[in-house]
This record gives structure tokens, sequence and C-alpha cells, in this order.
């Protein structure tokens, strides 16, 4: 049974946050990844006081929004290298940008929760470490940068 904020009744539970999925640049496919981290923004504080203020303090409002990159570790394919060359198009002041959706998904594989990252480009990529004794998967690690982060409730 619905509620009046369309949750189902009951539901008190916390979201897991072990299913989801990511696309770029609105394409058909989503490309999974084991970690995502940076989804974050914040805003800065002007503090002021106006010169006939009464009061000996200022007052604090709200300045610039900023939004911390956003770090991807997924596992590495063969013959799949489409970060290298998306990396590999940055020139000065000329990249690909494009729109990253970050959905997190319910246990019947339905989007609870959107994060979506405009103007997104990558600023760095990290290959896997390699070791001789290891039996760990290839992890590649990419940095994307955006200019704005929406959340949506699904």
């Amino acid at each position: 049974m619905a509620t009046d904020d369309g949750s189902k009744e009951g539901s008190t539970w916390p979201m897991p946050k072990f299913r989801f999925e990511v696309n770029f640049g609105g394409g058909a496919q989503n490309v999974a990844f084991q970690e995502i981290s940076g989804l974050e923004t914040e805003t800065q504080v002007i503090e002021y006081r106006a010169s006939n203020s009464p009061i000996f303090s200022t007052i604090k409002m709200p300045g610039i929004a900023k939004y911390g990159n956003v770090t991807m570790k997924r596992g590495l394919f063969a013959k799949d290298n489409n970060f290298w060359k998306w990396y590999s198009e940055i020139e000065m002041n000329t990249i690909k940008r494009q729109t990253v959706t970050i959905k997190l998904l319910d246990e019947s594989g339905q989007p609870t929760m959107t994060w979506t990252l405009n103007n997104a480009w990558p600023t760095k990529i990290t290959g896997t470490d390699l070791k001789s004794d290891g039996n760990e998967v290839a992890v590649d690690t990419i940095e994307i940068a955006h200019e704005g982060l929406t959340i949506a409730k699904s």
C-alpha cells in the first residue's frame, strides 16, 4: 500500500548502496563500476557586515557552489579502452564534455535516486597496479570533473 508521498508503507529501511548503474552521454549502454565516490557539493560562505549594522559581528550568506571531482573504479576488460580514448581528446580548452548519470537501484532494479553530472570530463585516469604474486582483479580508476550535480528521487 502506498502513502501520500508515493513511498511504500512500512519501507523504513535505508537503501543498500551496492546496486547502481552509470550512463555516459545519454547512450544506451550502462557501464559497470565497482566503486563511486565524491558525489558532493559545497557552497562557499560569504561573511558580510554592513557599515551601519548595530551588531558587532558579520552575517553569513551563501556564495558560489563548488562540486568535488567524482572518482569511479571498475574492472579492466580486454579491448575496452573507451576511457583512455575520451581522455586522449583533451587539448587546450577543448574536450568532449558529457552528461554522466548515476542511478541507485532498488531490489527490483528500478532507480530510486539519480545523480546527474553536467558537462563532465576526465581529469585523471589511473591504470591498475601490476604484481606478479597478486590474484586480484585489475582495476582502472577515472576521476571526473563536472560543472553541476543534480539529485533527483525516482
